[in-house]
């Protein structure tokens, strides 16, 4: 009985990896980067790192946007050694606070002359019912409206470098967001950790429709993605020792790696031809019919007014 059992397991495991390699899809596009300026949030680790470092391969000049100095310094040196690419820089900035992310804007708009790719791909869950200094839920403030502000403050660039990208991690933890015009106090508020982190993910989708429509003739492209199921610290960071454990062996054997997660992005980033496909949202390389919870346009603008609101960004700054 026990050899029966374990013969299941096995092939219950086999057959879900097998399953992962058949959906899972790899960028074919073998575009050069080099001339294109890069910035990545949360290139440090995981899906984020896994993108600097390919694109950094194709030449582009990549800059780590990490609140950690010494996890980006890390990623930083060994991106440069495995690439033998020179111009790979880390830039300090923390999502979580609005003065932090101005400071950045102000330095990146100060110095860098172009910005071709704009990465929001940091992002973070379980962390509790906290604020931040700026009044906002940590997550919220992380997930949507800092990356939000972000957006923004470097979007008269991203302009004059046209054609560009800006490219959002989402996840399909959106297609069960709570989020409705009739709770719209969710976009601040704290439930449980599953919940905000799928109305943040929702949030991120409804920017990148919203922000493509304002955009449509500016030749600056938005796409929103969702990575796959990744094997990544954001899923166990919260977790008790023994729990994160067992979550860890789970990762291993069905979850996507850091590298097959980040296709989708490097696709975005790469592949010639999809600027007609701005805002709308992508899983495993290709475009995809978005989720129902993202398919109404008065919940996308009401969403946008609200963050708007939030992060005190002046309306007429769009016209």
């Amino acid at each position: 009985m026990l050899v029966i059992s374990i013969v299941i397991v096995v092939a219950v495991v086999l057959c879900v990896k097998l399953y992962m390699k058949y959906i899972t899809k790899w960028c074919k596009s073998k575009v050069c980067l080099v001339g294109k300026t890069v910035i990545i949030t949360g290139g440090n680790a995981g899906i984020g790192y896994e993108t600097a470092l390919e694109l950094a391969k194709r030449g582009a000049k990549i800059i780590l946007a990490c609140r950690d100095v010494t996890k980006g310094t890390a990623a930083v040196e060994n991106i440069k050694n495995l690439t033998k690419n020179p111009n790979v820089f880390l830039k300090l900035v923390d999502l979580s606070s609005f003065k932090s992310i101005n400071n950045f804007a102000n330095d990146i708009n100060k110095t860098e002359e172009r910005i071709d790719i704009l990465i929001n791909n940091a992002g973070a869950w379980g962390l509790g019912d906290n604020m931040t200094e700026d009044g906002l839920q940590l997550v919220w403030e992380i997930n949507h409206y800092g990356p939000v502000l972000l957006t923004l403050r470097l979007l008269e660039l991203l302009k004059s470098t046209r054609p560009s990208r800006i490219i959002n991690l989402s996840s399909m933890a959106a297609r069960y967001a709570t989020l409705s015009l009739n709770n719209l106090h969710e976009l601040n508020t704290y439930q449980k950790d599953y919940e905000v982190y799928g109305n943040t993910k929702l949030a991120n989708i409804l920017f990148t429709q919203k922000l493509a429509k304002l955009l449509k003739d500016t030749q600056v492209s938005v796409f929103s993605v969702h990575p796959g199921v990744v094997e990544t610290e954001i899923v166990v960071q919260r977790l008790p020792f023994a729990m994160m454990y067992a979550m860890r062996v789970a990762m291993k054997l069905f979850f996507l790696s850091p590298e097959e997660g980040a296709q989708t992005t490097i696709y975005l980033a790469c592949e010639d031809g999809i600027e007609h496909l701005s805002g709308r949202h992508f899983e495993y390389c290709s475009v995809v019919d978005t989720y129902k919870t993202a398919k109404d346009p008065n919940l996308a603008d009401e969403v946008w007014n609200r963050t708007l609101e939030l992060i005190k960004y002046d309306k007429d700054k769009m016209n």
